[in-house]
């Protein structure tokens, strides 16, 4: 009996380590890097900083702990390597370029902060960064509870009944998430009274827009419905624009 016993509370132990180890992951990870942007600024008392690592531990410990209790699919999907969903290699290029240029976008504005590459941009023109980050950070998550075929990499993803989703943010533009990044990227430099930020930032949106245009010629070809989809939502990511 005291076998039986053992080998059944084996596998609940390991379940319960495995999740304990990505609890300690997705905080360390959350807190790490704006402690780190903190850090390389120089200065402890930038408001600014703060009130952006504020928001970054926020919504995305939000994303995060959403998807681990309610979409746990969706976690393990976001949570793919690159290059082991059958994308193409120019969708790896990008998203490689577009990782490269988050880390760019996060951690200029501390050293433009330390070195005073750029002055102080006016309190008006952080007010407008909060709020387009405010409302990009609405996409984003409404496009991950809308969504659970919102996958980091470009596939079809036929071993999880891919279907196409047309309803909340999805049925506004047909790449919320996108418009949401690109909200985040303008708003964080803003923000942060960071004009060097911008630079990143812009060099991202315009490899977003490349992705997009690549992600809808394979879902146009190999996703039952997307055509249809594009007629109903005419625009890709701004309404009116494009």
């Amino acid at each position: 009996m005291p076998l039986e016993v053992s080998s059944f509370g084996a596998p609940m132990v390991l379940r319960f380590v495995t999740a304990a180890l990505k609890f300690v992951a997705f905080v360390a990870y959350l807190a790490g890097l704006p402690l780190l942007m903190l850090w390389l600024s120089g200065n402890w008392h930038w408001i600014q900083g703060w009130i952006f690592g504020s928001w970054f531990f926020v919504l995305f410990g939000i994303c995060l702990f959403w998807m681990y209790f309610k979409d746990p699919a969706l976690l393990d999907e976001r949570l793919r390597v690159p290059g082991t969903g059958g994308e193409s290699r120019f969708d790896l290029v990008i998203l490689t370029a577009v990782k490269v240029g988050f880390i760019g976008w996060f951690f200029l504005p501390s050293l433009d902060v330390r070195y005073g590459w750029t002055s102080r941009q006016p309190m008006w023109g952080e007010m407008l960064g909060g709020i387009a980050l405010l409302s990009g950070s609405f996409f984003l998550f409404r496009s991950i509870t809308d969504n659970t075929f919102l996958s980091q990499v470009v596939r079809i993803q036929t071993d999880r009944g891919h279907r196409v989703v047309d309803t909340g943010v999805y049925g506004f533009v047909r790449h919320p998430m996108y418009l949401g990044v690109c909200l985040i990227l303008v708003g964080g430099p803003l923000l942060l009274g960071s004009a060097t930020g911008l630079i990143p930032g812009v060099a991202v949106i315009l490899l977003l827009i490349l992705r997009i245009m690549g992600e809808e010629k394979l879902l146009i070809h190999d996703l039952l419905g997307y055509q249809a989809y594009r007629q109903k939502v005419r625009y890709r990511l701004v309404p009116h624009v494009w």
